[in-house]
């Protein structure tokens, strides 16, 4: 039988005819082992066939014959991508750019990589390049759309994804990301069409789901938001992006039973810190007995000053606490209780037995709306720094509010939960106000912008310079009647010291904050101010302003502003505990519910104090929930052993006695 020739060999290639074109190639090789041309041609073959591990062999042994063509190392990097490995794939798309640097398509692909590698810059110079060489390539676009998007350069992204779309019309991840693009913008309309464009082009796409149903749940619209994440994890259970979003719902809703296990996803996410590689076993929240927990703090600054309120809890279990955590919040939890050593990230902490992220506590505490523990203070200031600010804003009278406007850049929502600085001018234009910043680093430029048009006190940029992060501002939170902020640490550190706070939510929160309700569980010194709709600011300080008129005009100065909880629902709280605690049912709980109850007593003690006529009616009420408890025992019992006749009669008697009692008691002190 004959050779073939290349060409005929190549034509069968071309005509899909594999078989025959694979055995024409190696009965070409055999006579000629080191023809470059050969090999590539068969590696392009292994490739069309599917064997990538072939294909990867035969286009090493073509460079290693001819290393000077630029070919062979772009299609050998294109073969490394597909199968995932972007670390092998980069140096052959580099070495083809070395020797054709005009090769646009390699361009694209290294810019793909180096972006997936965060190398934002490297990425758009590389697709800036290959679009000067070729502007009609979509995918290029589209992924330089992504790269300027990652920069917060949304409205250039949105030129790019349109450019996309233009070149390839039903392009899904153009829709897609555009979508993504629009929902940072707040444009949040368009940018469900978008989502739900690419859903139709692309619905075996997890992403699409995932971007569609977080799209959704900025427009409260969870129950359409938890199905397309449902559907995106049904199509991949492990997308952790869609199970960690799903927590967050169940979260906002208060479903902590389901919301803090899937909370465990964010260590699978690409926005979040990997989990640390301790060997050390995760504490299933059993008795230490003298054994060292490290508590592992997470994420921003106010996550760490939230979630440290756990670690007096776990000191109850017996055991050393330290406490790894950003370098910048080592001086203020110094004082904090039940942490006995602190430790910064990245320094080797002391030895330990075991371990367990802060915001990983709930789960193991089973924590529920009615056993947070929301005892304040936590966060203690310095009283020496305290005596200094005193004497320093002694000048300053009248109603003194301090303000924060902005939260941190790198945060994925800051957009839309920082204000500018002028949304505060309704504040300062009421009389006896007197408005100071403690906005530091990002957004204390605006102090400078502000041209005079309202008055905001300025503490100067040496706040926490010499004392340390949060020290001075810790320390000035204790001299002022009321502090006004956006959700920033600065939220979380007055909530953590029980000082009064006024905090403008955006109209879908974080998870923590729940829905339509001015009171928070975790800070009882906080009152919640919302957005009525997605951006309306305005209407958030309008209602603030007015709030604050009636605050500023009360005679006592210097005093608590708590949430808007009235006397008798305080009260009624506190009896409601007071029995709770009583129950031998509720030991797992019961050290949650002590704290929760000593807190309540706090806030009771600096509202409503403690004289006869307060405390008589307590007594009162907490005997008549003692009674509640008693007659919803016994129901539970007939229901439970079909009990019927004179005592289920007597146990129904017994249960709307006490509920009358209960409803006359706060009715008299309403």
């Amino acid at each position: 039988m004959n050779t073939p020739t290349l060409a005929q060999a190549v034509q069968l290639h071309h005509a899909g005819k594999l078989r025959e074109a694979e055995d024409a190639y190696r009965q070409l090789l055999r006579p000629e082992p080191r023809s470059a041309q050969v090999w590539f041609a068969l590696a392009q073959l292994c490739d069309t066939d599917h064997r990538p591990v072939e294909a990867v062999a035969c286009f090493r042994q073509a460079l290693e014959i001819d290393p000077q063509q630029a070919e062979g190392y772009f299609l050998l990097g294109n073969v490394l991508l597909q199968q995932g490995k972007n670390q092998e794939a980069e140096p052959m798309y580099r070495k083809c750019i070395e020797l054709k640097p005009d090769h646009a398509l390699a361009l694209g692909n290294l810019g793909f990589i180096v972006n997936e590698q965060e190398h934002l810059d490297e990425a758009k110079s590389c697709f800036e390049r290959a679009l000067a060489l070729r502007p009609d390539l979509a995918e290029v676009h589209h992924n330089l759309g992504n790269v300027l998007r990652e920069q917060g350069k949304h409205d250039e992204a949105l030129a790019r994804y349109k450019t996309a779309l233009q070149f390839r019309p039903e392009y899904a991840k153009a829709f897609i990301n555009r979508g993504i693009a629009l929902v940072a913008l707040g444009r949040l309309d368009e940018a469900i069409t978008d989502l739900k464009r690419g859903v139709e082009l692309a619905p075996g796409l997890a992403d699409a789901h995932t971007s569609l149903g977080a799209a959704l749940s900025v427009q409260q619209r969870f129950d359409e938001s938890l199905a397309h994440y449902a559907t995106a994890l049904k199509l991949k259970p492990d997308h952790a992006e869609a199970a960690w979003n799903q927590s967050l719902i169940w979260l906002l809703q208060g479903d902590y039973e389901r919301g803090w296990p899937a909370y465990d996803w964010r260590w699978k996410c690409k926005r979040t810190t990997p989990l640390p590689a301790y060997k050390q076993p995760r504490w299933d929240g059993a008795p230490l007995g003298g054994r060292t927990i490290l508590l592992y703090g997470e994420q921003g600054l106010g996550d760490v000053l939230h979630f440290v309120r756990y670690a007096p809890l776990v000191r109850e279990r017996g055991g050393r606490v330290i406490v790894q955590c950003q370098n910048t919040l080592i001086p203020i939890l110094s004082r904090t209780p039940g942490i006995d050593g602190l430790v910064a990230w990245g320094a080797t902490p002391p030895a330990f037995d075991v371990w367990q992220p802060l915001m990983s506590l709930p789960t193991v505490f089973n924590t529920r709306l009615d056993t947070i523990p929301a005892q304040v203070p936590y966060i203690h200031p310095n009283p020496e720094l305290v005596a200094h600010w005193r004497n320093q804003l002694a000048p300053v009278r009248g109603f003194r509010v301090g303000i924060a406007w902005q939260g941190s850049p790198r945060h994925a929502w800051d957009r839309h939960r920082s204000v500018a600085l002028d949304a505060f001018e309704p504040l300062a234009r009421i009389d006896g106000v007197n408005l100071i910043s403690l906005q530091k680093g990002t957004g204390s430029e605006s102090m400078r912008a502000r041209a005079g048009r309202f008055s905001v006190l300025s503490l100067g940029e040496l706040l926490d310079q010499a004392s340390g992060p949060f020290m001075d501002t810790a320390a000035v939170l204790a001299s002022l009647d009321l502090v006004v902020t956006v959700d920033t640490a600065i939220a979380h550190l007055a909530g953590a010291m029980g000082v009064p706070c006024w905090v403008a939510l955006s109209y879908t929160p974080d998870w923590r904050w729940l829905l339509r309700r001015s009171d928070s569980l975790w800070y009882p010194t906080l009152r919640l101010f919302r957005q009525p709709r997605l951006g309306d600011w305005q209407s958030v300080f309008s209602e603030m302003a007015d709030a604050l008129k009636l605050e500023a005009s009360k005679p006592t100065a210097r005093r608590p502003i708590f949430t808007e909880t009235t006397a008798a629902d305080l009260l009624d709280r506190i009896a409601a505990l007071e029995v709770a605690c009583e129950q031998p049912t509720c030991a797992d709980t019961l050290p949650n519910a002590k704290m929760q109850l000593a807190n309540l007593h706090r806030l009771r003690e600096a509202t409503l104090g403690s004289a006869p006529e307060i405390l008589m009616p307590l007594t009162r009420l907490t005997e008549a929930h003692r009674k509640l408890h008693l007659a919803e025992h016994e129901l539970r019992f007939c229901h439970e052993n079909q009990v019927h006749g004179e005592r289920l009669v007597t146990a129904v008697q017994a249960f709307f006695t006490a509920k009358g009692v209960l409803a006359g008691l706060k009715s008299l002190l309403a």
